[in-house]
């Protein structure tokens, strides 16, 4: 058994993952279900062999140090990958993402045109939001491949690590990849002024230095686009504020309310056809109401104002699964399940 072989079935059998672990098959998540592969359960050695397999020297050192490790892995012609090791129970096990050689389109994805709107924005903080497995990532991609393809500019991004490849159309593309190319977002986000760019790409906001460098880049006249691990737009204005020490929320409160354009929170739902994955999407957009309401942190409004914000382009995730559901691409149960407030759903 060889990892490129099962990288092949896992596009084979169009996988959005490849997990290999211990004391079970090698695992493929398929439309969002977890489904074995017909091999025999790997032992310990099974899946170190595996794994570092792939491994270069430097990520062997990095990994036996740290116990953890994040990077990409490109089979050329076939398809890229980003991979997660870390240990388990004193285990080597890998998780590893599929990232295809291809950039979709917003229109591909099913994002609602307003998306594409607050990704030509000429300056402001743009934010795409969702659980982990959710899209977010291609969804940035598709972002920065759109402006790459209709604006003059500089874009630049940090990754950790990179999946998608730009090549530079009308705009320059430059990618940086955490550990490879700058040792941490917040570092590389300390310097990114200095490098003259128009657009800037965080892959995460992760802590309270990369989220304040961001906020000031998006307030100093940059279009800022990243992602966050919050499952809507209030938990989104919350997660950001409450990060730093209340000493300084008022002014970021201020900060946020004025520099934020847009947050599109996400989920990848299991089509009723089973044929694939399609997206559902919350939309807020920041008009003045909406800037008030972050200035005096009263997020609890925040869905009334996306519910009566249409004519914005705004929408509730609960309009977006009935509309889905309308259109017969998902089940009702998938749409009742996933409905911020079921009882409220079903009168819709």
């Amino acid at each position: 058994m060889e990892i490129q072989t099962l990288l092949k079935e896992t596009l084979k059998a169009g996988a959005s993952d490849l997990h290999i672990c211990v004391d079970s098959p090698p695992l493929l998540r398929v439309n969002g279900e977890i489904i074995p592969l017909k091999y025999p359960s790997l032992s310990s050695e099974n899946t170190r062999e595996l794994i570092y397999s792939v491994l270069t020297e430097n990520q062997r050192i990095e990994f036996e140090e740290n116990w953890e490790l994040d990077f990409s892995l490109h089979l050329p012609g076939i398809s890229r990958f980003r991979v997660n090791v870390h240990r388990q129970k004193g285990n080597v096990e890998a998780s590893i993402r599929v990232v295809s050689l291809s950039i979709p389109s917003w229109k591909e994805l099913g994002l609602p045109p307003i998306v594409k709107d607050l990704a030509l924005k000429p300056n402001g903080l743009v934010i795409i939001t969702g659980p982990t497995g959710m899209g977010k990532t291609t969804t940035l991609a598709s972002l920065m491949d759109l402006i790459n393809s209709t604006k003059r500019c500089v874009i630049i991004s940090i990754e950790d690590p990179i999946e998608y490849l730009h090549k530079n159309k009308k705009s320059v593309v430059k990618q940086r990849e955490v550990r490879s190319d700058t040792h941490s977002f917040s570092q590389a986000l300390r310097r990114v002024l200095r490098q003259d760019p128009d657009v800037i790409c965080i892959g995460e906001m992760r802590d309270l230095e990369t989220i304040s460098t961001a906020l000031t880049a998006a307030e100093t006249g940059h279009l800022v686009l990243t992602t966050l691990h919050t499952p809507d737009a209030p938990q989104t204005i919350d997660r950001i504020i409450d990060v730093f020490p209340p000493h300084q929320q008022q002014e970021v409160k201020i900060q946020l309310a004025g520099c934020l354009q847009g947050i599109v929170a996400q989920l990848l739902l299991p089509r009723q056809d089973g044929k694939g994955r399609v997206l559902a999407t919350e939309i807020l957009i920041a008009n003045p109401g909406i800037r008030n309401v972050i200035k005096a942190h009263k997020t609890d409004q925040i869905p009334t104002l996306i519910q009566t914000g249409s004519q914005y382009g705004m929408q509730t995730m609960d309009k977006s699964l009935k509309e889905l559901y309308l259109k017969g691409l998902i089940t009702y149960e998938t749409a009742v399940s996933f409905a911020k407030n079921p009882a409220i759903f079903k009168n819709l």
